[in-house]
């Protein structure tokens, strides 16, 4: 009989991304590389439909043998190699590389973009007061919502499909009929300054959708009802402007504010449930690790549509619970003290780690759409990438001359989009950690990106006041 020699299997330990471990530790041949790891993971959690992982060793992806990873690490052999293996989509996305479409129409800069959540139809709101509605076919405008007095700074759609709300200067909101581009009813008035952010009730707790939320820089956050077409709850308690609003998939509001405070809310009475602590300065952005399926509801890169708000609910309900799995809904906060937060707002009051490495103030932060991965966009000019889970810091992408505005995701994961004060987009690839593509074209600063949910197409807008389509 032959003994073993020294040295030819790894003792291995594979964790999903939260640390749980699937099944003890095991001895595998240095020979044992991702194809193989992923046929153990797949026969270990028993999956029908083999799918796609993807291995990381202290946030570096595995992509060599065992052995030749040891050898290059110097791996001692007596440790125990924790491995986390991570679901990867099944489906890929091509990275943009061309301008497809330069659309005119607005008349002063364009402030914001946002596809509708099956990724058909395309909304922008403008320094000309208007909203207006873009014909992805002809790539050619469609409608031009009149009836702000003043700036519009952010749109929202509903997840659903069926409402757009925009939020004005002036402190009105506005809920439009995509189909028509017309008003539904009379402006909304509530708020006495202007309009910071506007979130959805997620599809899979209340369909069709009928609530949203707005944030303002007066200081309050109000819940709306696009049926009763009134402000049904005001959350008061900030006691500065409040900056960034979201409606998480448990059902609670998320507000951000200048008094360097996220509070947390119920949405049956308004009562404030929960104080999240720790910021020295402004809270700019909020991000949930749920946000791609809360703002896609049902629909997914198929583009399947549906017949009734019932069907659509339970959709989007199976699609929420798949995507959170079994971990806890997290929060990430970017600040103008330069750090980030990553929260458990439901497990602790306390975050979870403190994010610390942009040398300027954080604009956009942004989780990937399988939760992997967090994005955060600064003035320092660049944009950083860290571990969803952690919050530890991953890799930085420089390439950008001024600060970068805001990001977008691909439905994937594998790609990440950034606008730029420097008039470009840059197309970064995850995997890599390099530029895939540099998008220049605009004439000025851009100000707003955003990635269809369908993976097909890019759109941003900014100073120079056109709107710009970026295929594959």
């Amino acid at each position: 009989m032959e003994v073993e020699p020294e040295g030819k299997n790894v003792m291995c330990l594979l964790t999903d991304p939260e640390g749980t471990p699937l099944g003890n530790s095991v001895y595998l041949p240095q020979n044992t590389g991702p194809q193989h790891l992923q046929q153990i993971v797949n026969q270990l959690l028993n999956n029908e439909d083999k799918l796609p992982y993807a291995f990381y060793i202290s946030d570096q992806e595995l992509l060599e043998s065992l052995g030749k990873y040891s050898e290059k690490n110097k791996i001692s052999v007596e440790k125990v190699l924790k491995i986390v293996y991570q679901p990867q989509a099944i489906f890929r996305i091509r990275p943009v590389h061309r301008c497809s479409a330069t659309i005119a129409g607005h008349n002063e800069a364009v402030l914001s973009v946002a596809f509708s959540p099956d990724g058909r139809q395309l909304a922008s709101g403008s320094g000309d007061t208007t909203v207006r509605l873009w014909d992805l076919g002809t790539q050619t405008p469609l409608y031009t919502c009149t009836g702000h007095k003043n700036w519009v700074l952010c749109i929202a759609w509903s997840p659903d499909g069926k409402h757009l709300v925009s939020g004005s200067k002036a402190g009105e909101l506005q809920c439009w009929d995509p189909q028509t581009g017309k008003p539904s009813g009379n402006p909304l008035i509530g708020h006495k300054k202007w309009i910071t952010g506007i979130s959805w009730e997620p599809v899979h707790l209340n369909s069709p959708c009928r609530r949203f939320v707005s944030a303002s820089k007066d200081g309050d956050a109000r819940i709306w009802d696009v049926t009763l077409r009134k402000s049904v709850i005001c959350l008061s308690g900030h006691t500065l402007a409040v900056t960034c609003v979201k409606w998480g998939g448990d059902g609670v509001i998320y507000t951000g504010s200048q008094d360097c405070t996220i509070k947390v809310w119920e949405t049956t009475q308004g009562k404030l449930i929960r104080e999240l602590k720790g910021h020295g300065h402004w809270v700019n952005s909020l991000a949930l690790s749920t946000e791609y399926v809360l703002r896609t509801g049902a629909f997914d890169h198929t583009c399947k549509q549906y017949s009734s708000p019932e069907e659509m609910k339970k959709v989007a309900l199976e699609r929420y619970n798949k995507m959170k799995g079994n971990a806890p809904e997290r929060l990430v906060s970017g600040s103008d003290d330069f750090t980030m937060f990553l929260w458990e707002p439901f497990v602790s009051k306390h975050p979870k780690t403190r994010m610390t490495g942009h040398q300027q103030l954080v604009n956009h932060v942004y989780f990937s759409p399988d939760g992997q991965w967090i994005a955060s966009a600064s003035f320092d000019r660049s944009v950083k990438l860290w571990n969803g889970t952690t919050g530890k810091f991953v890799a930085a992408f420089r390439g950008h001359v001024g600060p970068v505005y805001q990001i977008s995701w691909s439905a994937d994961s594998r790609l990440l989009l950034s606008g730029s004060k420097d008039s470009t987009l840059k197309v970064w690839d995850i995997r890599t950690r390099k530029l895939k593509q540099d998008l220049p074209g605009h004439a000025d600063e851009v100000y707003a990106v955003d990635w269809s949910p369908d993976g097909e197409k890019v759109v941003s807008g900014g100073k120079d006041r056109v709107l710009k389509l970026w295929m594959g």
